[in-house]
């Protein structure tokens, strides 16, 4: 096996742990704190923690592996989920709100590091197959997609019988397999020569068209996918439906986000990043349409599906377009200024969900999304056109 294949393979199992126990969270996170929180409009605090963690770490996640490496940064990363997952199990043993809360924050730091695999799959791939290195490490998310959901409902009375400790050691038990599993991974630090290549400020790279492109379309596709999904379970459960439809809607959720990463990769090299990312935006509004017509398990579903699909394509080609934007010796903090605005971003309509949907209903939620859609729509296309615009002649 060729070093790329066995960085893709190792990289897409860590995806599929890692998935696992966030999927395990957010379908168990949002009814735990429901049952426990003294205010229910807090119900998605912990869940949108998860995010905040995440926008925290992006940046010294990534200017840590700078310094350390991939494989080190990657078990860093990982240990603190061990301890985010311990934490959890004994909140929720106690009924401890704020602690369970702040083992959600553990659990986004974790996060911000694993955020990193897509990028890290493309470090040392060739310039032909990073795109589908990318799709195939994210592919590795729909394994996940049942795992996680599935195990929350086994481990919902495993040990106790206060509901979901079970699940969190089992979230605890999949991210210590991860760190086991990082130790194949084969990503060599960087040479002096290219630590020490051309690194322009961040500002000026910021600025730059097709940075702001695709920060923006994965930014806003990443951030109406959790905005929509924080909610869902509370949604599910004010009109009535059990958990086990619940886990079923957040599985086929994942599916969708994940299984398209097969062949994303391909549509990618074949249509190119840019029409890819307008298809993805195009299936999060078709998700609006479908949730607004109805609240029955089955409009929950093909949204929430949709909604997966739709993020995979933008998402998954906004991370491949960014590659063109920095050179070896300027990828950490680009990658960690990307994952920064994304998860930035992602935290304030991941709290804002919570409230919305309490205070206001399912609906509203679904209709605050559009305006998000239509900017990253908007900005796809300007720069679309300014791309094929032919450049001017000067005098």
């Amino acid at each position: 096996m060729n070093r790329d294949n066995k960085n893709v393979l190792v990289l897409a199992t860590c995806q599929v742990l890692f998935g696992t126990g966030r999927s395990l969270l957010i379908a168990t996170a949002p009814l735990i704190s429901y049952s426990i929180a003294a205010h229910k409009g807090l119900a998605t605090l912990p869940t949108s923690l998860v995010i905040v963690g995440t926008a925290v770490m992006t940046i010294p996640a990534s200017l840590l592996m700078r310094r350390v490496g991939r494989q080190i940064g990657f078990i860093v990363g990982s240990m603190i989920g061990v301890i985010s997952g311990l934490l959890c199990a004994f909140s929720v043993f106690h009924s401890n709100f704020w602690l369970f809360a702040f083992g959600t924050f553990l659990f986004g730091l974790f996060a911000g590091f694993a955020q990193l695999y897509r990028f890290a799959a493309a470090d040392v791939a060739s310039e032909d197959f990073k795109s589908k290195a990318i799709s195939l490490v994210l592919a590795g998310g729909v394994v996940s997609g049942f795992l996680g959901p599935e195990s929350a409902k086994f481990g919902q009375n495993l040990i106790t019988s206060i509901p979901f400790v079970g699940a969190y050691l089992i979230l605890t038990g999949v991210t210590v397999f991860a760190i086991f599993v990082l130790f194949f991974l084969d990503i060599p630090m960087l040479t002096p020569e290219e630590r020490a290549g051309p690194r322009r400020p961040i500002l000026e790279i910021m600025r730059r068209p097709v940075f702001i492109v695709a920060a923006t379309a994965a930014m806003i596709s990443q951030g109406v996918m959790n905005f929509l999904m924080t909610a869902t379970p509370i949604a599910m459960c004010n009109a009535q439906h059990q958990f086990a439809d619940t886990a079923l809607v957040i599985e086929w959720h994942i599916f969708g986000m994940f299984a398209p990463g097969f062949f994303t990769g391909h549509l990618i090299s074949k249509f190119g990043e840019v029409k890819i990312i307008i298809i993805g935006l195009g299936l999060q509004f078709v998700c609006v349409s479908v949730a607004l017509l109805g609240a029955e398990v089955v409009h929950f579903w093909l949204s929430m599906l949709l909604l997966g699909v739709g993020w995979n394509f933008a998402f998954t080609a906004a991370t491949s377009l960014m590659t063109s934007a920095y050179t070896v010796s300027e990828r950490a903090k680009t990658q960690g200024a990307m994952n920064f605005l994304i998860y930035g971003f992602v935290s304030i309509l991941s709290l804002a969900s919570g409230a919305l949907v309490h205070f206001f209903g399912w609906d509203i939620v679904n209709l605050g999304a559009l305006p998000f859609l239509v900017v990253a729509v908007c900005g796809t296309l300007w720069y679309a056109v300014s791309q094929n615009r032919p450049p001017a002649i000067s005098t």
